[in-house]
């Protein structure tokens, strides 16, 4: 395993280790999901997260692996409709709770779009995988309150 880069400075200071979230969409039947967890069965590719949000006729299955080159290719030759979007991973331990987070990036005026939990990371702490309109600006803010923030080389299986 490789260990984490230093994550880079810009202009405005630290710029957090992110994640690419894959939004696969679905037909809503019978055997779908199956489909698409078996592809990365097979794969050097490890499912670190998955959250389903399911409609009458669709799902759009959002998921995080620990290789998103990857696991691009893999959707694109199993012909998966899909898109991307950056996700910040963020550690939860004794005294970075999950509230305090929240607490911290609402002090910020900052939105969670969305959030759920990754199931492999590189430590036993517990994760969480959030959708932000400011990825910068929130992991610089959680950093500083001494949160840890978690990149694609940090996940595991």
């Amino acid at each position: 395993m490789t260990e984490s880069p230093i994550p880079l400075d810009t202009t405005q200071g630290y710029c957090p280790p992110t994640a690419v979230q894959f939004s696969v969409f679905l037909s809503n039947k019978v055997g779908k999901m199956l489909d698409l967890t078996e592809i990365f069965d097979e794969a050097t590719v490890s499912l670190c997260a998955i959250s389903v949000h399911e409609a009458s006729d669709h799902a759009v299955v959002r998921l995080i692996t620990n290789d998103a080159k990857e696991a691009r290719k893999i959707l694109k030759a199993n012909n998966f409709p899909f898109s991307e979007h950056e996700v910040l991973v963020v550690e939860l331990s004794e005294g970075h709770s999950l509230s305090r987070m929240c607490l911290y990036l609402l002090g910020a005026e900052i939105n969670i779009a969305f959030a759920y939990p990754m199931m492999h990371s590189s430590s036993d702490a517990s994760a969480i995988a959030i959708a932000v309109d400011d990825p910068t600006l929130a992991g610089q803010i959680l950093r500083r309150k001494g949160f840890k923030m978690l990149g694609e080389c940090d996940l595991s299986y």
